[in-house]
């Protein structure tokens, strides 16, 4: 990670606002999470400030972001942030920043969707309308949406970190569900819009279910397995087969062998950043570790896809 030098606080911000957009500048703020990339500050009650502060490529996907999202985000059953604001690199801040809608919300890593039914719908309602051919100007997804036997060596550094932590009480059985993904026969249709990053932090729930996305930072086009790894790493025990079914047009059996690959890759991440924030180390994050981990047992435990 590489944490800007310079201390992001409200009124840094405020700043920020007076300068390039005065009129919201007097909104209360408050901060809303610091992510992997971004900060986030709730700006009033309908908006949201996001600023890049832990990594180079956080200004590329701020922008893609502020270019892609205002067009999808009409065609999608749930909400998401829409760019609102474009905030200019300046002497004060030198990199590009914006102004979202706010999406209200508890993460699903600290809430996980617990109605199974409700939640299933409310998934495969999302990605059946966001899996549409996007434009031949979609940007790339750094890696995601792409070949899975692309990610072997992160799958084999990511398991065998967690397996010398004592994290993964069946390997064998892990890595039995990896090499039949990568054997699996590759996405043949045409290149779909994915959220490329549906982890449970960037998933809000409410009520049980889903109520909200966020963090389209991985927005890109590709294979939908990538995504469709959402139905092991987000929902409820019992709740894929009714994701399946109602997902269109339903998934062939190659492309959820495919998504299952890309689900053991999340929730071997997860348990790793989880395990981190556990003993405080940088980038860690507590929460990660219990979704993730009950991800992976789903995976082991239910080799025929489900």
């Amino acid at each position: 990670m590489t944490r800007t030098e310079i201390e992001i606080t409200a009124e840094f911000i405020r700043e920020l606002l007076r300068d390039q957009h005065p009129d919201l500048a007097e909104l209360p703020l408050r901060l809303g999470a610091r992510g992997w990339d971004n900060q986030l500050w709730r700006l009033g009650d309908e908006l949201a400030v996001r600023l890049p502060w832990a990594t180079r490529s956080a200004d590329e996907l701020l922008l893609k972001e502020y270019a892609w999202l205002p067009a999808l985000a009409p065609h999608l059953p749930l909400p998401v942030p829409v760019p609102q604001r474009l905030g200019e690199p300046s002497t004060r801040f030198p990199r590009p920043w914006i102004v979202t809608t706010w999406v209200p919300g508890t993460p699903a890593d600290r809430a996980p969707a617990t109605s199974a039914a409700k939640a299933a719908d409310a998934l495969a309602a999302f990605l059946t309308a966001l899996h549409r051919p996007a434009a031949e100007a979609v940007p790339a997804g750094r890696g995601r949406g792409g070949p899975l036997a692309d990610w072997a060596e992160h799958f084999a550094e990511r398991l065998a970190s967690a397996g010398e932590l004592g994290l993964v009480p069946d390997p064998d059985g892990v890595r039995a569900v990896w090499e039949d993904a990568v054997e699996a026969p590759g996405w043949a249709g045409p290149a779909l819009w994915l959220h490329g990053d549906l982890h449970p932090a960037n998933v809000l729930t409410a009520d049980g279910s889903f109520c909200g996305v966020i963090d389209f930072g991985d927005l890109c086009a590709g294979d939908p397995a990538c995504d469709l790894a959402a139905a092991w790493v987000l929902l409820p025990d019992g709740a894929a087969d009714r994701f399946h079914a109602a997902y269109q047009p339903a998934p062939d059996p190659a492309t959820l062998r495919r998504a299952r690959g890309w689900a053991v890759l999340q929730a071997l991440s997860g348990i790793l950043i989880g395990e981190a924030g556990i003993h405080g180390r940088p980038g860690g994050k507590a929460t990660w570790g219990p979704p993730a981990r009950a991800a992976l047992r789903r995976l082991v435990s239910d080799r025929s896809g489900r």
